[in-house]
């Protein structure tokens, strides 16, 4: 397969940071054609898109940015608007700078040989903006207020495990709404003592904390719904999918375009089986990289559909029988919802 260097003019290599950003425009050859230095602004996207159209060699040009998703998302933007391809560029390794040092120079060089270097045919192209946009912000915060209420909850067990009789009933078992009302409402029974009036008062604050974030959760997975049925109907209609998975599932693909195949988007979600085999032993174990909040939502609607769906059942039994291990039957089963999801976003998005 071609890479970058056989079909290009030349490439923008850009090292991303909050106030400047560094660029070097670089020769299919590696050549260093121009550099510049602009400010993360839209001044500052309006002199690179200038210099660019002042030094560049022609028309064909990709630009290999660094962080699309953070300090280079407003220069990525910008050059997408005027007609340049953009794409992702990993940081270098410790291994790949060791004895050549580290500037923004020499990383936006980095960049630029790195964009060289791709294949054609396997791009990775930053996710798409808008309604995506507004999913990632709402997944996210509906994770921050999960982890908040969590921390909440286990903070209001612990204090109450170490009361009097009252305050361990109440620990026992799940904090519903009704059981958090009841902490919340308790009143001081006759005299007590200091340690018993701030255990009270704590335990109704956590209470309390317990129940706006639970309030918190229901609006954003409503909002989090919408959303997702939305850009890809019948989404949650799918065993196990529910709306926060299925907002990581539209995260991770992002748009049609952006996994070339089905197993480029398993590889992206961590789902790709790896080789671990040894002598006499013929096996694949997980993959431990890739996107992991894909993985995520990949392992929840497996183990869903494992409990609860008959069909899946079925087949943990027969590959039970066949001698493999729940983890090898798990990995089984997240690579055929990778294949499964992959074919229905791209028929629901196309």
């Amino acid at each position: 397969m071609p890479s970058v260097a056989d079909v290009v003019d030349a490439v923008v290599g850009g090292d991303t940071h909050s106030q400047v950003h560094q660029l070097e425009l670089t020769a299919p050859t590696g050549a260093v054609i121009s550099t510049v230095s602009v400010g993360n602004a839209a001044a500052g996207f309006a002199a690179a898109l200038e210099w660019i159209g002042a030094h560049a060699p022609g028309p064909r040009l990709i630009a290999g940015l660094e962080g699309t998703r953070s300090y280079g998302a407003g220069l990525a933007r910008a050059f997408g608007a005027a007609g340049l391809v953009v794409v992702e560029v990993e940081q270098p390794s410790r291994k790949a700078r060791r004895g050549k040092g580290k500037s923004d120079p020499i990383d936006a060089h980095h960049a630029a040989l790195a964009t060289l270097a791709m294949d054609v045919a396997r791009l990775p192209t930053p996710r798409a903006d808008g309604d995506r946009e507004a999913l990632r912000i709402l997944l996210c915060a509906y994770r921050e207020v999960t982890d908040t209420k969590v921390r909440h909850a286990n903070q209001l067990r612990a204090l109450l495990v170490t009361g009097e009789d009252a305050d361990r009933a109440l620990a026992r078992g799940a904090f519903t709404l009704g059981r958090l009302d009841r902490i919340a409402r308790r009143r001081p029974r006759g005299v007590e003592s200091r340690e018993q009036a701030v255990r009270r008062a704590q335990a109704r604050r956590l209470a309390l904390a317990c129940k706006a974030a639970y309030h918190e959760q229901k609006a954003l997975r409503r909002h989090l719904l919408e959303l997702v049925e939305a850009l890809a109907p019948a989404m949650t209609a799918q065993p196990g999918v529910g709306p926060i998975c299925g907002a990581a599932l539209l995260l991770g693909f992002s748009h049609v375009g952006r996994c070339r195949d089905e197993a480029a988007f398993a590889a992206l979600a961590g789902a790709n089986p790896v080789p671990a085999s040894s002598g006499k032993t013929n096996r694949h174990r997980l993959n431990h990289g890739g996107d992991r909040q894909l993985n995520r939502a990949l392992h929840d609607i497996a183990l869903w559909r494992m409990r609860n769906c008959p069909t899946t059942q079925a087949y943990v039994n027969r590959r039970t029988a066949q001698g493999k291990t729940t983890k090898e039957i798990r990995r089984c089963l997240k690579r055929y919802i990778a294949r499964q999801q992959f074919r229905f976003l791209t028929a629901a998005m196309a």
